[in-house]
């Protein structure tokens, strides 16, 4: 029998296509109650490493004769040496390369749609954390949407078509996640937008993204208008683009909707989010596509594994938008999920205050995104 070794590209690619999967999690409990590999094909074991260290033969009859077996860990070292160990055992079994610091940090592109005239929008999934970025192109330029702080995977996509990235911007200022967007325009010599009003204590310089004013991605004028849609932050800011994709950050999620806490301003910004979600959305267009930031559950991944909903439906389904304002002043201020993993450090490092380096922002950015009032 052999043990293979999967990338997060292979594991996401299952996923997607709901083929069966065993993982066997040798991680702490804690550790993998609080996050871990999800899909509705998926079967869950979690044995902590240290409990196999004399053998493996305890947990053989709770392994499947017919499914693929994964060996998951948190850094990769751990699940080889138990793959290894049910490999002389006689199964075929696998491990997932990078462990699940790897699984954070896959990137998977997949074509949303084409704009009217020319060019196309990306949506790259982080489907270990939950995060969606986005690239819109137009005529050899491209602008990034909330990119992650990996940007290798939108400098290879570039490379590839051809493009040369014109802007990065920030939808507002991320808590769950250390933002790409300085690092991309610092290497690409590109303009980088972030909401002024998300911005007051940030050490660096920035071109404001401010609503009425229209960025123009190439000559066949793909229009992104900023709106400013205050709620999740003071200066969250929705985008629309080509009249029809609406980009709404962390305001309006498929199955729920932004929390207003991770600045610790809850209750502050309460009114702000209700007036965004029924007043100022309820405005726009029914047939708009939605693209949000971030998801939480799989089961938002469509067939391609892309994150989006019509407007219109979400008006209907949205529980989000069916609540009176005290039933929503509770909703978004009471009872919600325990906030993201080092979020205050988080918002300092997308803020220029702080400067981990890579292994602190791995270590940062561990665990799901929670930018939902519920998962």
């Amino acid at each position: 029998m052999g043990i293979q070794k999967w990338t997060a590209a292979q594991v996401a690619s299952r996923i997607i296509q709901k083929n069966k999967l065993f993982i066997l999690d040798v991680r702490n409990e804690d550790a993998f109650q609080d996050w871990k590999i999800e899909g509705a094909t998926i079967q869950h074991l979690n044995i902590p490493y240290f409990e196999l260290l004399d053998g493996v033969d305890e947990i053989l009859e709770q392994l499947p004769k017919d499914t693929e077996i994964l060996v998951v860990c948190a850094k990769e070292g751990s699940s080889v040496m138990v793959a290894e160990m049910l490999s002389e055992d006689g199964l075929d079994v696998s491990y997932l390369e990078g462990g699940m610091k790897s699984w954070s940090e896959y990137l998977r592109p997949v074509k949303i749609g084409n704009l009217n005239n020319g060019g196309a929008i990306y949506q790259f999934v982080r489907i270990g954390k939950g995060c969606l970025s986005y690239l819109i192109e137009s005529d050899g330029e491209a602008m990034i949407v909330d990119p992650a702080r990996m940007i290798e995977p939108y400098e290879s996509f570039v490379l590839e078509k051809g493009l040369v990235i014109k802007y990065a911007v920030d939808t507002h200022l991320h808590a769950d996640h250390i933002s790409g967007g300085r690092l991309l325009a610092e290497k690409t010599g590109s303009t980088y937008f972030l909401p002024p009003k998300d911005a007051d204590d940030v050490a660096f310089s920035y071109t404001p993204l401010e609503e009425g004013k229209t960025i123009t991605v190439g000559s066949t004028s793909v229009s992104v208008k900023p709106i400013h849609s205050p709620g999740h932050t003071s200066g969250s800011t929705t985008l629309l683009i080509d009249n029809t994709y609406l980009l709404t950050g962390d305001i309006l999620f498929v199955k729920s909707i932004g929390r207003p806490d991770l600045a610790g301003k809850a209750e502050d910004w309460v009114g702000d989010l209700r007036n965004t979600l029924y007043h100022n959305y309820r405005e726009l267009p029914d047939n708009l596509i939605v693209l949000p930031a971030h998801y939480s559950n799989v089961s938002e991944l469509g067939d391609r594994g892309e994150v989006k909903a019509v407007l219109g439906d979400l008006f209907e389904k949205n529980d989000g938008f069916h609540l009176n304002e005290l039933e929503f002043r509770k909703a978004v201020t009471e009872n919600l999920p325990p906030q993201p993993n080092a979020y205050q450090e988080i918002r300092k490092t997308n803020m220029g205050k702080l400067s981990p380096d890579q292994e602190a922002q791995q270590e940062m950015e561990i665990g799901p995104n929670r930018c939902a009032i519920q998962d």
